[in-house]
């Protein structure tokens, strides 16, 4: 029975390490997806425009914010937004340093759900992912431009906006949805340090609570649902896949 309630229960919680996930995985998961329609959305868009407009002053300028995302600690940034836009700006942007989703109210009786609470930390978990799928929309936008058949559409007297949405962007796009498994992990790993800088209660947060005090079964349970999820995500990417690009089917 000590065994038993050794694998089931928290050591220092006092919990089911299953009720602990359930409790904490849905603010991950909503922030994690925040984080990628940011980083999807902004990474795609900055990444076209700086395939159009190649090797100009705005071109080197997506290139070298990009390099930075790309090289920045998710824990720097973390800090470095939190201090700027949640209390030297916080007048101005109305952002907490930290906060939790949900929020009791006044009375402590209700949660509320605080959006605002969300913008920062999707933001700072984004960035990496943002800048990784703008480098990879870039060359592969450049990849299929060069290509013969796009050079006989121009030929043909398709004006480039009608070339890059009908004949460009869909294969280049390919490619970029393939990457969208590694930057799920990039997104867990980053929120472990996202969480806990804004004191989020996810499964970051929660992951590495578990591992400063030694919880030995929520530390398993984390690993085997973390995996899950990257697991999960790699599935839903090839499923993705496959609908941009039936011929994987032959």
């Amino acid at each position: 029975m000590g065994s038993e309630m050794c694998i089931r229960d928290s050591v220092n919680m006092g919990k089911k390490v299953s009720d602990i996930i359930l409790e904490t995985l849905p603010n991950t998961i909503i922030l994690a997806i925040a984080s990628i329609l940011i980083a999807s959305v902004v990474g795609i868009f900055l990444g076209v425009i700086s395939a159009i407009f190649k090797n100009s002053k705005i071109d080197i300028f997506i290139q070298f914010i990009s390099t930075i995302g790309m090289s920045v600690p998710s824990f720097f940034s973390a800090i470095l937004f939190a201090w700027f836009f949640g209390y030297i700006l916080k007048e101005y942007t109305g952002l907490n340093m930290t906060g939790s989703l949900y929020e009791l109210d006044d009375y402590g009786e209700s949660l509320n759900l605080k959006l605002k609470n969300l913008i920062l930390p999707a933001i700072v978990l984004g960035i990496r992912p943002l800048a990784v799928l703008t480098q990879l929309m870039r060359n592969e936008l450049l990849n299929v431009l060069a290509q013969d058949y796009i050079r006989t559409a121009r030929a043909k007297g398709l004006t480039e906006r009608k070339i890059i949405l009908k004949h460009v962007l869909r294969p280049a796009l390919t490619p970029v949805i393939t990457s969208l498994g590694l930057v799920m992990i990039t997104l867990i790993n980053g929120a472990l340090f996202v969480e806990l800088i804004f004191n989020i209660p996810g499964f970051g947060k929660m992951t590495i609570d578990a591992i400063r005090d030694v919880d030995h079964p929520l530390i398993m349970s984390t690993v085997l649902v973390g995996t899950l999820v990257v697991m999960g995500s790699n599935l839903i990417v090839d499923l993705i896949y496959f609908i941009l690009d039936p011929r994987i089917n032959n």
